[in-house]
């Protein structure tokens, strides 16, 4: 092989690589780096007993007891969104959504990004200070401006042994790399996705609104969050 060749080979494998980075980036549900606001994603598997949210805490357990009727009704700029939860197989999924849906946290926040036959995920509270055009074009460009946020707390991962599957319109829970590093980000998909199946928490499913969903971009914005059958 002579050496022009072998260049040639040399930046065609360079390319590849590139090319390889480029899609494994756009591929995965969880933020590109650890919540900004979660203290430390911990790697400990152990749950925390704490009552409430701390910063920095190694998990938090919810407090809301689930009675399995729960709906999620989410209002958005596009229309409204119904979801059941999957109360037995993610219960800590379920019920930290619900707390933080009832202190209002997600009123206001913006979904930051929009994959095309994958996912449309939302719930960093960063965005909520931004203007819709801001998270838009942080999305198309790829800056990572957004995407790192959550309410100051992880909880502990709930895919192994879950059986629900992601098919469309499958509501779970976005993460890092890290095991255990959930806390409000979650993702709707957007197509079956079984690649994700036993990697990311399922805990809820799209009953009302699919068409909602699907409509959905980086940018649009969560007007309000109630559940509908919650207990007292």
């Amino acid at each position: 092989m002579n050496l022009r060749t072998s260049a040639r080979l040399l930046a065609l494998g360079a390319l590849l690589a590139a090319a390889l980075g480029i899609s494994a980036c756009t591929q995965a549900p969880a933020p590109t780096a650890p919540e900004a606001s979660s203290g430390n994603a911990s790697s400990s598997t152990s749950q925390s007993e704490s009552t409430s949210p701390t910063e920095g805490s190694a998990l938090y357990t919810p407090q809301y007891k689930l009675n399995g009727a729960e709906t999620a009704v989410i209002k958005t700029n596009k229309g409204t969104i119904k979801v059941k939860f999957f109360e037995k197989d993610a219960p800590i999924a379920a019920a930290n959504f619900i707390e933080l849906t009832r202190k209002g946290f997600y009123d206001g926040i913006k979904f930051h990004r929009f994959v095309d036959g994958f996912v449309i995920q939302g719930g960093d509270p960063q965005t909520k200070s931004a203007s819709s055009q801001e998270v838009a074009a942080s999305d198309a460009n790829g800056q990572g401006k957004f995407g790192t946020g959550g309410p100051g707390y992880t909880i502990k991962d709930e895919y192994s042994g879950n059986p629900n599957k992601h098919v469309d319109g499958t509501l779970a829970m976005a993460r890092t790399n890290a095991p255990d590093s959930g806390g409000s980000q979650f993702y709707f998909a957007l197509a079956p996705l079984p690649q994700l199946d036993g990697q990311y928490t399922v805990f809820g499913q799209t009953t009302s609104g699919l068409d909602v969903v699907h409509a959905l971009r980086a940018g649009d914005v969560i007007e309000s969050i109630t559940v509908e059958n919650a207990t007292k």
